[in-house]
């Protein structure tokens, strides 16, 4: 079994009266990818947060690659990658020059060719961040969370408002990243990406975690309990037929 890498103990988040996250508890093993799922208000934007020391945890413990997030967050942060919603970055400056910026800060020598060979941007290093497509730009904040070589790097709703050639070109970086060595844990809404994506997902409500398991376990426990669909599901979707049809290739170079 593979070592696990982020241990959390009755994590719990208040705001004011409203408790956001109640006492949860879960592991991320090496090399996993594992997904917090949920509707809005669910609680996994301040899990995401809390982990990624950019809010306090009020309660419970977490440990991240041996590290007390809480104690030490300075040691968290270099150990961690972080890809936000939405991100701004230096006008002015090419993703070259944006990169070594952020190498600097975390006192690196970087090679920006190697990082955005990593996203499939390498034709773009002289670009400037007002040029990318919406997929582009979700890439390169890939690249821009890569910057230090963390041991874990948090996805927030990656593929948020991407076509669908951009989507799955996404998932290809995801599991690449994830096959030298990364352990990723991400958001999303989308449940394809998920069960195509995550070893193992939380499914969150209300705060608190409902079911924890790989997918497919997940969806042999809800079929073994007598549950069926009142609309049979078809040998492919709409999705596919677009694919199909414009082909899987990205268009936003």
């Amino acid at each position: 079994m593979p070592e696990s890498i982020l241990e959390v103990r009755n994590l719990t988040k208040k705001y004011s009266d409203l408790v956001a996250v109640n006492q949860i508890s879960f592991s991320v093993q090496q090399q996993e990818i594992f997904g917090i799922l949920g509707p809005n208000g669910a609680g996994k934007t301040s899990t995401l947060e809390m982990l990624e020391t950019l809010r306090t945890i009020d309660a419970g413990e977490a440990s991240l690659d041996g590290i007390d997030v809480r104690r030490n967050p300075r040691e968290v942060k270099r150990r961690i990658g972080v890809q936000l919603q939405s991100s701004a970055f230096f006008d002015k400056l090419s993703l070259g020059e944006i990169l070594l910026l952020f190498g600097e800060f975390y006192g690196r020598r970087i090679d920006p060719i190697e990082l955005l060979r990593e996203v499939e941007l390498q034709e773009k290093i002289s670009s400037a961040v007002a040029e990318l497509s919406g997929g582009q730009k979700q890439r390169f904040s890939i690249a821009v969370a890569l910057v230090n070589d963390p041991v874990l790097l948090f996805l927030d709703e990656p593929t948020t408002g991407l076509d669908p050639q951009a989507r799955r070109n996404l998932w290809t970086v995801i599991k690449r990243i994830r096959s030298e060595g990364k352990t990723v844990v991400l958001t999303t809404h989308y449940m394809d990406e998920a069960e195509e994506l995550c070893d193992r997902v939380a499914i969150m409500d209300k705060g608190s975690i409902v079911a924890l398991a790989p997918p497919s376990q997940l969806i042999s426990t809800l079929l073994s309990g007598g549950f069926t669909k009142t609309r049979v599901e078809r040998l492919a979707n709409l999705e596919d037929v677009f694919l199909s049809l414009t082909g899987h290739s990205l268009r936003d170079e």
